[in-house]
């Protein structure tokens, strides 16, 4: 059988006792795509039925869209466990991409506070802050913006995914060994 009829198999015999747990260890690695969406949606099934299931992946982009709580193994240890929503309010930035009309050589000394940074040739201005300060970081830098007379044409937002996040506390814990 090939690798992704095998993972078939082995979530048909999983199923096969109706369990109210279900572990899935990497269930989509070395599958193709079409394969991959009928698991997730399978699992999702499974979810609304009440089934709590327990997956591990390196897939983090799955376990962003999938998981209600995130635990995080770091060399065999738990490093946390959280729910994904706080996790990510918690240890998530956003990034604001402010597309200058004009591009600039450099960033103005009235702006060059340690948080703003310019990129793409100087046409980008963009602005790392934490999702609590959304609201006031993101006027605060236009009004900045306004009384310099640098004309903007277009803004966009990115929010730390949870990929985003498990660099960072790798890195973080590197750094304190």
């Amino acid at each position: 059988l090939s690798g992704g009829m095998k993972r078939r198999v082995m979530i048909a015999k999983a199923l096969a006792h109706e369990p109210l747990l279900l572990f899935l260890d990497e269930p989509t690695a070395g599958v193709d795509v079409e394969l991959r969406r009928d698991m997730w949606a399978l699992v999702r099934r499974l979810r609304e039925d009440g089934v709590t299931v327990i997956l591990t992946t390196h897939y983090l982009e799955e376990a962003e869209e999938m998981a209600d709580r995130i635990g995080v193994i770091q060399r065999g240890e738990l490093m946390l466990v959280e729910e994904k929503r706080a996790l990510m309010q918690r240890l998530g930035k956003r990034r604001l991409h402010v597309h200058l009309e004009s591009a600039l050589e450099s960033l103005p000394a009235e702006l060059d506070d340690g948080r703003l940074k310019l990129e793409q040739a100087g046409s980008v201005l963009a602005f790392d802050f934490d999702a609590s300060e959304a609201s006031a970081g993101v006027r605060g830098v236009l009004r900045r913006l306004d009384a310099l007379g640098i004309g903007w044409r277009d803004l966009d937002t990115r929010e730390s995914s949870l990929e985003d996040i498990f660099v960072e506390l790798i890195r973080e814990q590197r750094e304190a060994a």
